[in-house]
């Protein structure tokens, strides 16, 4: 089932690698974000599904504030992909888990499959390897 997908990314070739693996596999990529502005800019225009999203951004370290809002005010799923998962914590309320960049096709495909699936209410056995779960999760 094809789903509606925010990229919170700065680094453009990053971003359109995503965004190549997510169109293969029939979702629609609603925007590329590479900011706080534009990202909500995005969330209010469209109905989000699942959001991947970067810590460090062209502003800053914004994506956790992206990702609480996200969660909470949009209700979408929220995917940090980034290369500091250990400043992520325990996690943000709300968001599943944290992939690590560099992350492979496979390794985004089964981390947005596991992430669509529990946000849709799927019962599912385990998370795929590369996905680490947050204790708050989705």
């Amino acid at each position: 089932m094809s789903a509606n997908i925010l990229i919170v990314e700065d680094e453009m070739l990053i971003a359109f690698d995503m965004e190549a693996t997510l169109q293969d596999l029939g979702h629609n990529v609603v925007g590329i974000a590479p900011d706080f502005e534009t990202a909500m800019s995005i969330a209010d225009d469209h109905a989000i599904d699942l959001a991947l999203v970067d810590m460090n951004l062209r502003d800053g370290q914004t994506g956790p504030e992206i990702g609480r809002r996200l969660c909470s005010r949009r209700k979408c799923a929220v995917l940090f992909v980034t290369a500091n998962p250990r400043e992520l914590g325990e996690g943000i309320a709300g968001a599943i888990g944290v992939l690590t960049k560099p992350a492979n096709p496979e390794a985004v495909r089964t981390a947005v499959e596991y992430a669509l699936n529990v946000s849709r209410g799927a019962v599912i056995a385990a998370p795929p390897p590369a996905l680490r779960l947050f204790q708050h999760g989705g």
